[in-house]
This record gives C-alpha cells, sequence and structure tokens, in this order.
C-alpha cells in the first residue's frame, strides 16, 4: 500500500492490523466471509471517481459509456447466475434493496407478514425498532415450540386472518430450509406478493446446493458479502414484468448515483461464483456447519431445530448454564469469534441472549474441512467448560494461531 502508507499512515497501520487480526482469528461468524482479492481490487478501482445517476443509456451525466458497460455486465452475470428475468446491481446494502422492494408495489400503512426477529428474522422485514415497522403494519409469524421449524399451516392462518400486501421469507439465524413453494401458495391464496430475502444463503444457492427461491417469489433480494464472498452490497431480482418498478423504486425512489467500484466488485463476485471452485466451497460450508451441529450438540450446546441445513448453527447455551453474552467474549479472548444471538423463545434480552449464532462460510473459504472442525468445537467446549479460565484461553488461542497459520485466508478462489 505505497500510497496510503506515505499519505496517512495510521490508516496504513490500522489495515495492516486487521488483516493479521483475520488471519489470525477463526472467523465462525455466520455473516460474514473473505473476498477474494479480485473483489478487494475492483473495490478500489477508478470507478469509485465516476457519478453515473441513473440506469445504462439513460444517464443523468456524460461520460457514462464504459459504466454502462460494467453495469451491463454486471447485470447480465446475476441473471444468468441466478437465472433471473432481471436484476438490479444498484442497492448499497440488503436493506436498501428491501426498502426499495417495498416501494415498489406497498403504500405506507400497507400490512406485511414476515417471520419474527426473535424467532430468527430481520430488522428490515417489518421490525419495530426498524423504519419498515413505522412505515407498514407489520404482523410476524414464527417457528413451532416444539419442532423450532417454520409452520406453514400457522403462517396460512395468519394469512388468511391479516390479508397481508406482502408475505416476506428469509431469515438472519434460521438454520432450516424454508420451503418457497408453500409460501408462494400462501401469498397467491391472499393476493399478495412474496419477498425472499436471501441475503445469507446467496452464496448456497448460487452454487446450486440448495433449492433457489427465484422460481417461486415476486421478489428476492440479497447480500454479496456473506456465503456469496464478494462486496459488501445489495441487488434485487425480480420477473422481467416488474423491472420498472423495481428500477423506478431504486433510482430515483431511494437511491442517487451508484456506488460504481461496488458495482465492479458484484459483476468480478458474480463470474467467480460460477466456478467449479464457488461451488466446491459452499459444498465444503454445507458440510462443515452439519459437523459442527452435531459436535456441539454432543458437548451439550443445543443446536436449535436439532441442526442446520445451511451454513449456520444456532446453539441453545442453557444445557452449559451460560449466556451467550459471556460465551461470546470468552471465545474471542480464545480467537474464536461467532456472536451471541437470541433462540426461539429466549427467556434473555438481545443484548444478553442464550444463545451464540455460529457460521462456516469463513473457515470453508480457507479450505478447513472435517478434521478441523472436530478440533474447532472440542476447543469450545473446552473454552465454554470453563469461560473464566483465563490461562484455558491463552492454550486455546496459541492452538487457534498454529491452526490459522496452517490455513492462511487465500487471495484466490480455490475449490
Amino acid at each position: 500500500m505505497p500510497f496510503i502508507s506515505h499519505d496517512d499512515p495510521a490508516v496504513a497501520a490500522l489495515i495492516e492490523k486487521e488483516r493479521e487480526r483475520q488471519e489470525s482469528t477463526l472467523n465462525l461468524i455466520a455473516a460474514e466471509n473473505t473476498a477474494p482479492a479480485a473483489v478487494l481490487e475492483a473495490l478500489g478501482s477508478s470507478f469509485n471517481n465516476k457519478t453515473a445517476e441513473g440506469y445504462p443509456g439513460r444517464r443523468y451525466h456524460t461520460g457514462c459509456r464504459v459504466t454502462d458497460e460494467l453495469e451491463q455486465l454486471a447485470v447480465e452475470r446475476a441473471k444468468a447466475l441466478f437465472e433471473a428475468g432481471h436484476a438490479n446491481v444498484q442497492p448499497h446494502s440488503g436493506v436498501n434493496a428491501n426498502l426499495a422492494v417495498y416501494g415498489a408495489v406497498l403504500n405506507p400503512g400497507d400490512k406485511i407478514l414476515s417471520m419474527k426477529l426473535s424467532h430468527g428474522g430481520h430488522l428490515s422485514h417489518g421490525d419495530a425498532a426498524s423504519i419498515t415497522g413505522r412505515i407498514f403494519q407489520a404482523s410476524h409469524y414464527g417457528v413451532d415450540p416444539k419442532t423450532e421449524r417454520l409452520d406453514y399451516d400457522a403462517i396460512r392462518g395468519l394469512a388468511l386472518e391479516l390479508r397481508p400486501r406482502m408475505l416476506v421469507a428469509g431469515a438472519s439465524s434460521y438454520p432450516r430450509r424454508i420451503d418457497y413453494k408453500a409460501l408462494r401458495a400462501i401469498a397467491d391464496e391472499v393476493s399478495a406478493y412474496l419477498l425472499v430475502d436471501m441475503a445469507h444463503i446467496a452464496g448456497l444457492v448460487a452454487a446450486q446446493v440448495i433449492p433457489s427461491p427465484v422460481p417461486h417469489a415476486h421478489f428476492v433480494t440479497f447480500t454479496t458479502y456473506k456465503t456469496l464472498m464478494g462486496p459488501h452490497g445489495g441487488v434485487i431480482l425480480c420477473a422481467a414484468d416488474l423491472a420498472k418498478k423495481i428500477d423506478r423504486s431504486i433510482f430515483p425512489g431511494t437511491q442517487g448515483t451508484p456506488t460504481l467500484s461496488l458495482v465492479a466488485a458484484k459483476a468480478v463476485c458474480f463470474r467467480l461464483a460460477a466456478t467449479p471452485e464457488f461451488r466446491a466451497v459452499q459444498e465444503r460450508t454445507l458440510r462443515t456447519a452439519a459437523l459442527l451441529a452435531a459436535e456441539l450438540g454432543a458437548t451439550g450446546c443445543r443446536p436449535v431445530s436439532g441442526g442446520t441445513d445451511n451454513h449456520m448453527v444456532l446453539a441453545d447455551l442453557r444445557g452449559k448454564g451460560l449466556k451467550g453474552d459471556t460465551a461470546e467474549a470468552a471465545l474471542e479472548a480464545a480467537g474464536i469469534l461467532c456472536n451471541r444471538n437470541v433462540i426461539p423463545f429466549d427467556p434473555e434480552s438481545t443484548l444478553v441472549t442464550s444463545g451464540l449464532r455460529f457460521g462456516t462460510p469463513g473457515i470453508s473459504s480457507r479450505g478447513m474441512g472435517t478434521e478441523e472442525v472436530k478440533l474447532i468445537a472440542g476447543w469450545i467446549d473446552r473454552i465454554l467448560s470453563k469461560p473464566g479460565d483465563i490461562s484455558t484461553q491463552k492454550r486455546v488461542r496459541g492452538m487457534v494461531s498454529d491452526l490459522c497459520r496452517r490455513f492462511p485466508l487465500r487471495d484466490r478462489l480455490e475449490g
């Protein structure tokens, strides 16, 4: 980094410090991953200098010929990757993408029906703490108390009672597959739109290792930085006949100029996601998550719903007599990163929680597999069995560092 090292040594030092932190810790945060160097190069490209409100062929600034080529390339790659009729690659984030979908077909005060935040949903699905909960009349469905899985008959009953204008699916801490076909049938029955937010699982869908919501949903939104291994940004997919509504809702409805270096990074991300190497990483992500759930369950950290069908494991710590905030801090001290998370029907607050959320995208992209997951699960158990023991944390931290040196962060996508 010759230029930033000269112009701002303080920031250069922090960048290097962060790189070292990522290299030396085990990232089990379900919402994070490691972007290949090609994605990071695109983020720092000269496209950052360009302003280009509008869309290809319809810009409000001159000098957009190359910009138009770039955005069209990103759009075509997204459409091909997810077999969608239309893609808008301009959203700055997943929340922006969701807001644009609401704005495209809803009016303030319209009813939406979505998954409870405390059962695994997302703030932008109408939670009271979000602007979406203030603009729209939101109601929520949850999981069955016994199975901790979605009950589609119960969701249908709520939909028939409430008659929402939009049914929202997708979650940030639900470890099971969602039946999109069943939800589309419910939406059709009450004349509602179906929005699927697949932010967490987009990479798994792109690799075709889990079913896609695209054939069933009116709208699909996602972020590009989790399992998709790209930059921090959002995307909207929809059928061609809804394209104009979505495009107008992004610009001029909710955003101005797109961040074109981000669009460039998305284009790179989509190309990499179509490769055999990417599919191999996603297959490994599924395998390691399933194994991690089983291994943690054997140590007394009960996997919510009994396991996982995707990249994440939601663990109930009550069997070990622990709370999420204490467990999270103890594991971080040992170099193992995850996050405290409420579990369904959690008696604790969101600041404390009874659970931890783990994810395997970060370790899978480094090449770690079955043997490494068994080691990691054992270390987690050792830490959580003595959460206040600093000497145990130091010993595990040393072993974590050794494992990370054996599996360095990769600049290129490798299967």
